[in-house]
């Protein structure tokens, strides 16, 4: 798979898409990645170099209480302005979660069943739809932190109010029931969202995603994993908090050991059914790179009443 991307020498890589953050210095460069579908799985994130190890070592310097507080507060202005910037051409849409999570399809009980579904953090609109395109039995309901994010979703051309209801919500505390029944939907979509949410306000979106999923509903999640690409990358000046950094337009990213997931997911009630690292590679041809990219994709089950 060959893609035409935007690299920047400061700005970590969003996700598994191969473009970064927008960046004056930005230059085109052609780099070939191994799709999401011819993933390894691991028990253990990347190996460091003892370089790596060094540089994460001595990168104590924490960005002061003020800023953090800041970056807290204006958290939602700077993701309206990264789609202000990026409006929808920054990600790329997502072919891949219907085969990356089976439960989007398997966790129906006879064929025609129509599916609910809650995309959590649903941007522009990249993974819902494809999902609505190739599923007609499916209702989801989408939402965003960022407001502009939702406008894009409504003005979409394929939105239907038949089959999506689109939603502004700050998961962290805007009361989920206010838009969706209670124990209503059966799977809930969590990609590359909850490291975008501070670590202590974690668990609140799960507690809240948790009152809306069925008894035996599935969470899926994929999202960066501890050693990451993204994560190497920041220098100095950067650290909010262990494995927690900002970037340079004010948006914020978490990498995720296993063992940090499970817990925050089993404490709010889940059971933990897979959760294990996914080792990629892109390699940039022109410039001889090779670039590791960890995630964790995982799955969690909301334990059936009286179990």
């Amino acid at each position: 798979m060959t893609d035409t991307k935007e690299t920047s020498k400061e700005a970590p890589p969003y996700e598994d898409n191969p473009q970064s953050h927008e960046s004056h210095n930005s230059s085109k460069v052609t780099s070939t990645a191994t799709p999401a579908t011819s993933k390894s799985a691991s028990l253990c994130p990347r190996v460091l170099t003892p370089e790596q190890l060094e540089k994460l070592h001595n990168d104590a310097i924490l960005v002061s209480d003020f800023k953090q507080l800041k970056l807290e507060k204006e958290a939602q202005k700077n993701w309206d302005l990264f789609y202000k910037r990026n409006s929808t051409n920054f990600f790329k849409d997502r072919h891949w979660t219907t085969r990356e999570f089976e439960e989007l399809k398997a966790c129906r009980q006879f064929e025609a069943q129509k599916l609910v579904l809650l995309e959590a953090g649903c941007g522009v609109g990249n993974c819902l739809f494809p999902l609505l395109e190739e599923d007609l039995n499916l209702f989801v309901y989408a939402c965003d932190f960022s407001p502009r994010a939702v406008d894009f979703v409504k003005q979409n051309p394929l939105y239907n109010a038949k089959q999506c209801k689109a939603f502004q919500c700050d998961l962290t505390k805007d009361d989920l029931l206010e838009n969706i029944p209670s124990e209503s939907v059966d799977v809930v979509t969590l990609i590359f969202v909850l490291s975008a949410v501070h670590p202590d306000k974690m668990h609140l979106l799960l507690e809240n995603i948790y009152k809306v999923l069925k008894p035996g509903g599935c969470v899926l999640f994929r999202d960066y994993g501890l050693y990451d690409h993204a994560m190497m990358r920041f220098k100095s000046g950067n650290k909010l908090g262990d494995n927690f950094y900002v970037r340079q337009d004010g948006t914020r990213s978490f990498f995720f050991s296993d063992d940090y997931l499970a817990q925050l997911f089993t404490q709010a009630g889940y059971e933990v059914l897979v959760n294990e690292y996914v080792l990629r590679e892109t390699v940039n041809k022109k410039e001889g790179l090779s670039v590791p990219r960890v995630f964790l994709q995982s799955k969690f089950k909301k334990v059936t009443t009286g179990t």
